[in-house]
């Protein structure tokens, strides 16, 4: 199975019915495709709109329903479309149950890089630094190496996204919870040893003497 879609089927059954939930761009919106059976949850993107879907076919693409990343989205019956100001007043008043976003690095802090890719022209932080601190979970969905280089390190290297602690990280390998006390690592992934997590990690890590293989669902 591929890696990010280990990720995002692990990450979908973190969502809860009812949720109010924000994907960011890339892996993020995959999240949507694996929710498990019977669950609703309300998609919300900050470029204004709440409930997002899938495009209903092949040729039904509309220029003016997309994602924050510009990508075509389709709408439930019922979605409610509204302006910037609103959908960020929906953030940072605290009213979105989840978030879950992409990263370049996450630390022993449990705190988060995003929005600077070295090297490349981006079109700024966008509203991960109000997301991470707004929301009432956040849920970082990243790979847990990148070139053979760790991304879950003892420091940040990139620029901060917040310094609020995040709340769950998943990766191909791993869930870790960022904790007090430090990462604790939750579970580890089919056919994935603890001490290849470690060995993946600069950061150090909490591991219990028993750790459960990742459920990733159907």
């Amino acid at each position: 199975m591929d890696d990010k879609v280990i990720i995002a089927k692990r990450v979908a059954l973190e969502l809860q019915s009812d949720n109010l939930v924000n994907l960011g761009i890339g892996l993020p919106t995959t999240v949507a495709r694996y929710l498990p059976a019977g669950i609703t949850v309300h998609f919300q993107s900050e470029n204004g709109i709440i409930g997002m879907s899938p495009v209903p076919g092949t040729g039904l693409e509309d220029e003016f329903l997309t994602d924050a990343g510009g990508g075509y989205i389709g709408a439930i019956p019922g979605a409610a479309a509204f302006d910037s100001c609103m959908s960020f007043g929906l953030v940072r008043g605290g009213h979105l149950d989840v978030t879950v976003l992409g990263g370049l690095q996450v630390d022993e802090l449990g705190q988060l890089a995003n929005w600077m890719v070295p090297g490349k022209m981006v079109p700024g932080m966008g509203g991960a630094m109000d997301l991470v601190s707004g929301a009432r979970r956040v849920i970082v969905a990243m790979t847990h190496t990148a070139k053979g280089q760790a991304k879950v390190l003892k420091r940040c290297t990139l620029p901060l996204t917040s310094i609020r602690r995040i709340d769950l990280l998943v990766t191909e390998l791993a869930v870790i919870e960022p904790t007090a006390d430090g990462l604790l690592l939750r579970e580890v992934a089919p056919g994935v040893s603890t001490e290849q997590v470690i060995a993946a990690t600069e950061a150090s890590l909490i591991v219990p003497e028993h750790v459960p293989e990742m459920a990733i669902g159907e």
